[in-house]
């Protein structure tokens, strides 16, 4: 299964993460200081949240997220046909997690990332990689 990500930048962790509880009914899938992820079933929604105070908006990227490091590849592909750039991270830790992904850019600059996890990661990381302008700002 294919779900829609929307990784958002807030100023209060427990705030947001006591909101998007109640409007979702449910809890967070991940939870570390500054970070918390939703999978949400209905409506299909990755809602990621990222502690960040000092953000100029509240758009932090886009993503879809995939099921396998083989659909990162086809969606990969079908982009570079499409004239799209393309910039592959593979094997790449990022949010508490080891992903395979891949990113684009829309034209008024939005990131959007196209990912699998492959494992839980004990690390936030994200240094050397294109979600240090974004996720992990």
């Amino acid at each position: 299964m294919s779900r829609l990500q929307l990784a958002l930048n807030v100023s209060d962790i427990d705030a947001a993460v006591d909101f998007y509880s109640k409007l979702f009914s449910t809890e967070p899938a991940k939870r570390r200081r500054g970070y918390a992820n939703f999978a949400i079933a209905e409506p299909p929604l990755k809602l990621v949240l990222f502690e960040n105070p000092g953000a100029t908006g509240k758009l932090n990227h886009l993503g879809i997220e995939v099921e396998s490091s083989e659909k990162v590849v086809e969606a990969s592909d079908r982009l570079k046909q499409a004239d799209l750039t393309v910039k592959a991270e593979p094997q790449t830790t990022c949010c508490y997690a080891l992903q395979d992904k891949i990113w684009v850019s829309d034209p008024d600059g939005d990131d959007w990332e196209v990912y699998t996890v492959l494992q839980d990661s004990a690390t936030f990381a994200c240094e050397g990689t294109k979600t240090t302008a974004s996720a992990c700002s």
